[in-house]
């Protein structure tokens, strides 16, 4: 007698040894046509695995998160099944699931999203057949002898141990892997290519390079198209193309992986750090700066040189080695020392906004997402342990709050320690347990992520999410105790007693550069009023009024808006287009009868007209909007 026992609770009673298919047969057809796996003992295996002892167990619908997963992996081995029928000398390597699809990596002759319709038609036979996934476990040499003429394959299956070496296989097509799969190949109702690219094999530019074929798949046609649409909209969003666009920023070879920010973009800037210092501020923070360049006995110090100095730049001066500071952190040791702190001292909350260099390889930069040179907004907060719960809370409240003015919503994250660490058993314990402590007085649910703090102590990450639905780590809350340890930092006790201060390294923005393309992508390059590189944009209708629209610049300079006056020969309707093409919040038409009456015409960005508004009425409101810092765009709305 076998017990089934589900995630309800309820148990229920098979005398032979059941497959899942037979556990969700048992409860109802439906379910079981539904089902894709099963979770055993909290393994994912396949649905017609047997069940030999009593057990937990989760059958797996297609309604499930983790179906989404094996239905990704399954279409993989059946494109590269479509592949082999039309390309018979191909050699596969490995198709794995990733997030939102899947890729597969194959020794062939280039092929181009042109070949992508052939394929997907050999495709739909394959799902249109409805073929068995079916597992077979076998030894090494008979894998090993399976695959004598795949070289990728040999080399695979060299690397791995004589125990439960198992292959797929769905009509005629047979691949090494560990599964599980979905039960037929039926299950694919939505399949769609995507992209090919390069890729070396094993990552290694020395080895072969291969074709990458990307794809994703749906459990129905409705959600691949809302995916779709969803790339489709994202593309419309994409930072470069905004910040192409708008004039904000550019990239050079000169200078591979760093932006360089135009004078637009610099208006954008200068608003995310007024807004930045502004609450600083307002929370308690001192602002500092530190050098960029420092010896490498500080790296050394700090553990960087052990721990990360594979992403540092370096330098000879003076026959003395130096690192370009990937992190501001050794720097704000240096400026604690040098003067003596009691404990009345503490807190001392020290914000930068420092620049840092990063040596990232040319293959994975991507716009201001990811590049080799970006500001930190980072602070240091100095305490004694009493204070760590008031501090870090403080910080959670202080990034909720700054989030909040952008429109963006968060989930947090805490780390736990990384297997590359410094640092005792006992600091980190301390450290993590004192993270833990203040997310459960903040009230807000978080997950935990083992094994990924930063290498000198536990950390939470903030996952914003944009207008999109996408999620991007931005801020971080890291509690370090092994730093000022290396540093011999110290402040006096109460009792004139030496003691080691502990320590927040913290950001919100984390890369400003990376926090304005999301920003930009975030607000479709229409950003609020208060961050728009050009807030009015004024056009007279004909050449004799520039003269009456330079004069309505002015006037609204001097109160504190940037504006500008197109006085190009071109229609009305042109320049109308041109200004909300360039994301103008506001745009005033200067006509004879707004002359003669000195009020304001005012086209804002949602279509609506306003006519007859005094300056009067105009800079209250666009001013209380801006200083409010509102994100939308009907200043005029009551």
């Amino acid at each position: 007698m076998i017990n089934i026992t589900f995630p309800d609770g309820n148990i229920k009673a098979f005398e032979n040894n059941p497959t899942g298919l037979d556990v969700a047969k048992s409860i109802s057809e439906g379910l079981a046509r539904d089902c894709v796996a099963l979770e055993l003992n909290d393994e994912m295996v396949d649905l017609n695995a047997e069940i030999s002892h009593d057990t937990n167990i989760k059958l797996i619908t297609t309604r499930d998160e983790e179906a989404l997963e094996i239905l990704r992996h399954s279409a993989a081995h059946v494109m590269a099944d479509a592949i082999l029928r039309l390309y018979p000398q191909a050699k596969l390597t490995i198709g794995p699931a990733v997030e939102n699809g899947f890729y597969y990596d194959i020794d062939m002759e280039p092929v181009s999203e042109e070949d992508f319709p052939k394929i997907e038609a050999e495709i739909k036979k394959i799902i249109k057949a409805k073929l068995p996934f079916e597992r077979h476990e076998v030894s090494k040499s008979e894998a090993l002898k399976f695959y004598k003429n795949e070289p990728y394959k040999l080399e695979m299956i060299s690397d791995l141990i004589d125990d439960g070496i198992s292959f797929y296989s769905h009509g005629d097509f047979t691949d090494l892997c560990r599964g599980p799969h979905l039960p037929h190949t039926g299950f694919i109702k939505a399949i769609k290519l995507m992209k090919v690219s390069g890729a070396y094999w094993r990552a290694d530019q020395t080895k072969a390079q291969l074709q990458r074929i990307y794809g994703t798949a749906f459990f129905n046609k409705k959600e691949l198209n809302k995916y779709l649409n969803f790339l489709e909209e994202a593309r419309k969003r994409n930072h470069r193309k905004i910040g192409t666009a708008l004039d904000l920023f550019s990239f050079h070879d000169e200078a591979s992986g760093m932006a360089f920010f135009h004078a637009k973009g610099m208006v954008v800037w200068n608003a995310l750090l007024d807004y930045w210092r502004k609450e600083h501020r307002a929370a308690g923070y001192v602002e500092t700066k530190t050098p960029i360049l420092l010896q490498r006995a500080l790296w050394e110090q700090s553990g960087h040189w052990e721990n990360y100095r594979e992403n540092m730049y370096t330098s000879i001066i003076d026959e003395d080695e130096y690192a370009i500071k990937p992190m501001n952190c050794p720097g704000g040791m240096l400026l604690y020392k040098t003067k003596r702190h009691s404990y009345k001292d503490l807190p001392i909350r020290a914000s930068e906004i420092g620049l840092v260099h990063r040596h990232e390889l040319s293959g994975v930069l991507s716009g201001l997402f990811r590049v080799r040179a970006f500001h930190q907004d980072d602070a240091h907060i100095f305490m004694t342990p009493d204070q760590i719960q008031n501090e870090i809370l403080g910080v959670l409240q202080l990034e909720e709050r700054i989030y909040k003015t952008f429109g963006l919503g968060f989930n947090l994250e805490l780390s736990t320690r990384p297997e590359k660490s410094i640092g005792t058993d006992e600091q980190w314990e301390v450290a993590t347990k004192g993270l833990e402590a203040a997310l459960e007085a903040y009230g807000q649910e978080f997950k935990i992520n083992e094994g990924d703090g930063a290498f000198y102590g536990p950390k939470i990450d903030f996952h914003i999410k944009d207008a999109l639905g996408r999620t991007w780590q931005c801020g971080t809350v890291q509690l370090d105790m092994s730093l000022p340890e290396r540093f011999n930092l110290f402040y006096i006790g109460k009792g004139n007693e030496k003691l080691r201060p502990i320590m927040i390294h913290r950001t919100v923005y984390g890369s400003i550069e990376r926090f304005f393309g999301i920003l930009t992508e975030h607000f479709a390059g229409k950003f609020p009023l208060w961050m728009a590189p050009v807030q009015a944009a004024i056009l007279a209708i004909n050449d004799d009024l520039v003269p009456y629209a330079d004069d309505v610049k002015i006037k609204l300079e001097n109160a504190g808006l940037r504006a500008e006056v197109d006085d190009r020969t071109e229609s009305l309707n042109k320049k109308v287009r041109d200004a909300q093409l360039n994301k103008i919040p506001l745009i005033l038409t200067i006509g004879n009868k707004e002359k003669q009456s000195g009020n304001l015409s005012v086209r804002t960005l949602d279509g609506k007209v306003r006519f007859g508004i005094s300056h009067g009425e105009f800079l209250a409101r666009v001013l209380e909007h801006i200083k409010n810092r509102k994100l939308d765009l009907n200043i005029f709305e009551e």
